[in-house]
């Protein structure tokens, strides 16, 4: 595996400090901190940060916009949300903004460099978080369909998305990972990936969860009964 750039968001230095004892053994890990006097944006930018730690906890309310903004501006970047506060009501909350993970500021360091590789190779374990809890699932799907029924979503796409692009999409609004998607379909995880950007582009959207919104709201997919 490639050297993954790794870059770390905290006001706590004592926090910033330990994680990055907790991943030093990994050798193709490459740990960054922030500096509080560049903008994070830039921060990403200039070291070509893969994945992003990034701290929702002061406040949550920042922490939550700065996530929405890396993943607009910085689609590149997978951004794993880490919290003191960990609850259902942080996990819908973080699922809004695009990140790909939302982990317990506690968890133990196998489990960190676990979601770290699995997010850098374009996987979304924010998905079985979301799974696992059904009041989240049907919550999520409900601002989706409430979404186009407030007529939030576009009426015309830029470009119409194949009928591959399509079923990639449904198994995505369905809760499936890039790798279950290429397991249902039988194609590679590559693919998957490549047919994700190109959905996005198409649909000019910013992240999956838009692109989903989007969909449902021109009735091109649909979501299973919970």
């Amino acid at each position: 595996m490639s050297e993954i750039n790794i870059g770390i968001i905290d006001k706590s230095e004592l926090f910033k400090a330990g994680v990055r004892q907790k991943l030093s053994t990994q050798r193709d890990f490459r740990l960054i901190d922030s500096d509080s006097d560049v903008e994070p944006l830039q921060f990403i930018d200039a070291n070509s940060i893969d994945v992003v730690l990034l701290d929702i906890d002061s406040p949550i309310s920042k922490g939550l916009e700065l996530s929405r903004a890396i993943t607009k501006y910085c689609p590149n970047t997978r951004v794993i949300v880490l919290s003191s506060y960990f609850s259902d009501e942080e996990l819908f909350e973080t699922l809004k903004t695009g990140a790909v993970a939302y982990i317990d500021k506690r968890t133990s360091a196998e489990d960190l460099v676990r979601v770290i590789k699995r997010a850098s190779l374009g996987e979304y374990p924010i998905n079985e978080s979301v799974n696992a809890n059904p009041a989240i699932a049907n919550r999520v799907i409900k601002q989706f369909q409430e979404i186009a029924s407030m007529g939030l979503v576009k009426e015309n796409v830029a470009a119409p998305l194949t009928n591959r692009e399509l079923q990639i999409l449904s198994c995505i609004a369905n809760g499936n990972t890039n790798k279950q998607v290429a397991h249902k379909l039988g194609i590679s995880e590559q693919t998957i990936k490549n047919h994700v950007s190109a959905i996005l582009r198409k649909m000019n959207a910013n992240d999956r969860a838009h692109a989903v919104a989007l969909a449902i709201g021109n009735r091109w997919v649909s979501v299973d009964e919970q």
